[in-house]
């Protein structure tokens, strides 16, 4: 599949969805030291090990670390968390640029809730999964 925009493109679209969450979200995020990156898909094994086929099923985010909520005091020395965005099952499903945007901001702010505890049974509830 090619992509429809450059993956600097795409991350600019990431970028705009991170500027836009309340001021007092990022600087936890930065704070917290956490990573958020944009990969082209995930990889057959990481759906694989997630449960998932991957000839049917796709992920548009996801967020792997230890959720702050479930952080103990002697929590430290542990690498970043990691937020990865995933820039082509984004744009095959929201080939449009107004739906894709939206979708890249629901996607990121639904890999930050995860961070913060949030999971997707709380998230259903919220209408954000």
């Amino acid at each position: 599949m090619t992509l429809a925009r450059s993956k600097p493109e795409f991350e600019r679209l990431v970028a705009a969805a991170l500027r836009g969450m309340p001021a007092r979200f990022r600087r936890f995020l930065e704070k917290e030291n956490v990573v958020v990156m944009v990969e082209r898909r995930p990889s057959r094994a990481k759906l694989l090990s997630m449960g998932m086929n991957p000839d049917r099923e796709t992920l548009f985010g996801l967020y792997e670390g230890v959720p702050r909520t479930q952080r103990l005091s002697n929590y430290n020395m542990a690498l970043p968390d990691k937020i990865t965005i995933y820039q082509e099952p984004l744009e095959d499903e929201y080939p449009g640029q107004a739906a894709l945007k939206e979708q890249v901001r629901r996607t990121v702010l639904h890999e930050v809730a995860h961070f913060f505890g949030i999971d997707d049974d709380e998230l259903d509830r919220m209408g954000w999964h």
